[in-house]
């Protein structure tokens, strides 16, 4: 249940957001969005995977468990790792757009909108949204800055994956892990980048990627596949803690 509405410094002067990362939050999901503007980032810590949509639009994921409504680097003391991706840090907060004038053109103007049932907001604790004497906060400000990522991103990333497309560079991929004898999983309906296509890309094609920066993120993506084994690690020492709990 949401209830978004455009975020107003009189009407929304008294709201607060409660921080950190939780179940409570929301936090704990398998797989998150994330953009292009944030792989450099994502990559160092987590999977990056490519789902198709139903209408056939890609999108990038960064995988952070195994089961349904498991965030691996989720824990009681909130988030156990470097980098926190963008969707989930933005908080209650999102773009939306209103048409405005610029020049003699009706364009859509990027505009910053709060959910006010969002389980973040509050007006007892937290951090305010609003400095006291006008001004936004150093939180909303973080907040905004994220949007601006997404925004850019949502924008960067039609094109990069097009190209990667193009390319000849994604391939389908079952992410398929062993944790012993008895327990696997099989994750179906990925794509990923080749690294056998990368390293076989001619010259001309890499030229295309490498201008607008493209080659660097397919380098990123293909790099991150690498976290599958952290990823197994985290999950084997929470099932090594789920059975010293049990015996215990």
């Amino acid at each position: 249940m949401t209830r978004t509405v455009v975020l107003d410094n009189i009407a929304h002067k008294d709201l607060r957001v409660r921080t950190g990362f939780s179940a409570e939050f929301g936090d704990n999901v398998n797989m998150v969005l994330v953009f292009p503007t944030e792989f450099v980032h994502v990559q160092r810590e987590y999977p990056i995977l490519f789902r198709r949509k139903q209408e056939g639009r890609l999108e990038a994921f960064a995988l952070l468990g195994l089961d349904k409504q498991e965030n691996l680097f989720l824990s009681e003391t909130g988030w156990n790792g470097r980098y926190v991706p963008a969707v989930l840090q933005r908080g209650p907060f999102s773009i939306g757009f209103r048409k405005t004038e610029l020049d003699g053109e009706i364009v859509n103007e990027p505009i910053i909108h709060v959910d006010l049932d969002h389980p973040r907001i509050t007006t007892n604790g937290g951090e305010p949204i609003f400095l006291r004497h006008g001004g936004n906060s150093p939180y909303l400000e973080r907040a905004n800055r994220m949007l601006q990522l997404i925004y850019k991103g949502a924008d960067i990333a039609g094109p990069l994956y097009a190209a990667l497309e193009e390319a000849g560079l994604l391939e389908a991929k079952d992410i398929e892990i062993q944790l012993d004898e008895r327990v696997q999983y099989k994750i179906p309906g990925f794509l990923t980048i080749s690294q056998d296509r990368l390293a076989e890309l001619d010259a001309q094609t890499l030229e295309k990627l490498h201008k607008p920066g493209y080659l660097q993120l397919a380098t990123l993506v293909a790099c991150s596949l690498g976290n599958i084994h952290w990823l197994i690690e985290l999950k084997n020492r929470k099932r090594a803690a789920a059975t010293v709990t049990n015996q215990g």
